[in-house]
């Protein structure tokens, strides 16, 4: 009876559970991809419409909340996956599921190898599985892939996923503080048993990762984001620490209110341009209102130097859950948005907007300043914006709920739940896993 009431309300959490709008871009600006709750939506940047997804399973696309998108393949693959414990694998030509891939847990975060022979996924459990799909063609009927283990956190959620400029390593960061770069193995499916190193540094959760490269360092480093305010810049094959940036600071964001703990400013998303010279990191404020800041760092790839410049968007209160940008222009997408919006007529909220200059080799000049776009100066107008968002004009009233429903998705997904110990060993005893070893 106890074990019926505890299940009850583990359900209802979960129903409620809002989660963040994602964005992303095709690297060649063909497409532009916007996934909120169990919805995704691509629009075609180059006819100016939205796309139909084919799917032969004869079900909704997703069940449940989306929580990773990426393109990958030279433009050529797309997948999306999330709570209903299903990885999606798309050609972009076509877009035709051509794989569905069953997950033990919730999926976390995806990545797809530099040659689109393999795709990676990350679970809630801290597992990173991989998908191969030699032989794969636009024209094949559904295909079920059964993935393998290739490494594992421990337990510890992880938050970011990333294949290296080179194909040579595979990068994980967990909500633990730690992220772990690791070879990646001829044979993926035999499992990735080399470590390279650990970054080690970061005093709270790592929230995001990112590497910038060029020509002249096609291995590129990393830069990771987090919970403590910085974003960091790694030599990643060794895992030292090049340099440090106090985003709250640089921002004019003081660290606390002096009463509220979590009150400090946290880093949700990265995005590098192309050719490594900029780097967009988009801030926010867990337990007050701040008017969105996208801080653009400049980097100095030799010297492993950077500077800074402050974008804000003063007129509204806009949080921005996810970036993007493309190979070939010189526009950084943000979106913002929940699924599962309480006391709002609207069960989602998704608003997306655009600031031009990104890109440019010098961001201080007046020249190439970065400017908000205005609705009709997006790539696809007004008609985008009404096919991805829903509507052209979103209420105050619902803006504003939206906003504090970003704050509190992103603490669920990256703060560690504290649970009783009664209550452990009744999500033990309800473990998937365990219950199919049964």
């Amino acid at each position: 009876m106890e074990d019926t009431a505890m299940e009850d309300s583990e359900h209802n959490n979960i129903e409620t559970e809002v989660a963040p709008a994602l964005i992303a871009l095709h690297p060649f600006q063909q497409s532009v991809a916007v996934a909120v709750g169990s919805d995704l939506r691509v629009f075609n940047l180059q006819e100016g419409c939205l796309l139909t997804l084919v799917d032969d399973s004869s079900e909704p696309l997703h069940k449940d909340s989306i929580r990773a998108i990426c393109y990958g393949a030279k433009g050529k693959l797309f997948v999306s996956a999330g709570d209903d414990k299903l990885v999606k694998i798309w050609s972009t030509d076509s877009w035709q599921c051509l794989y569905n891939v069953a997950s033990e847990k919730r999926v976390t975060a995806v990545a797809i190898s530099n040659d689109g022979q393999f795709v990676c996924f990350a679970d809630k459990f801290g597992v990173v599985w991989v998908v191969e799909l030699a032989g794969f063609h636009e024209n094949q009927a559904l295909a079920h892939k059964k993935a393998a283990p290739v490494l594992a956190h421990y337990c510890s959620i992880i938050t970011s996923l990333e294949i290296s400029p080179d194909g040579q390593f595979i990068i994980s960061a967990d909500r633990d503080f730690k992220i772990r770069v690791t070879v990646f193995p001829k044979k993926p499916l035999d499992g990735a048993h080399e470590i390279q190193s650990f970054c080690l540094g970061h005093t709270e959760f790592v929230s995001c990762l990112a590497f910038i490269y060029n020509q002249d360092h096609p291995q590129g480093f990393l830069v990771s984001g987090s919970g403590d305010s910085t974003v960091r810049l790694w030599d990643f094959t060794s895992g030292s620490l090049l340099d440090t940036c106090e985003v709250g600071a640089e921002a004019g964001i003081p660290n606390s209110d002096g009463k509220n703990e979590d009150s400090h400013p946290i880093v949700t998303d990265l995005c590098a341009t192309p050719d490594g010279s900029l780097l967009a990191v988009a801030i926010q404020r867990q337990a007050c209102w701040q008017p969105l800041r996208i801080l653009l760092l400049s980097c100095d790839l030799s010297a492993k130097s950077k500077t800074l410049s402050v974008v804000s968007i003063n007129e509204e209160a806009f949080v921005p859950t996810s970036l993007g940008t493309s190979f070939t222009s010189d526009l950084l997408w943000m979106v913002m948005g929940v699924s599962n919006l309480k006391k709002s007529d609207t069960s989602s909220v998704v608003w997306v907007r655009v600031i031009s200059g990104f890109g440019k080799n010098n961001p201080e000049s007046v020249e190439h300043e970065p400017i908000l776009l205005a609705d009709k100066e997006i790539p696809g107008g007004e008609q985008l914006l009404q096919k991805l968002q829903g509507s052209l004009y979103i209420e105050k009233e619902v803006f504003a709920a939206a906003a504090e429903a970003v704050k509190t998705s992103m603490q669920n997904l990256l703060i560690k739940k504290q649970y009783s110990t009664e209550k452990r060993e009744f999500r033990k005893r309800g473990r998937n896993d365990k219950k199919n070893k049964q």
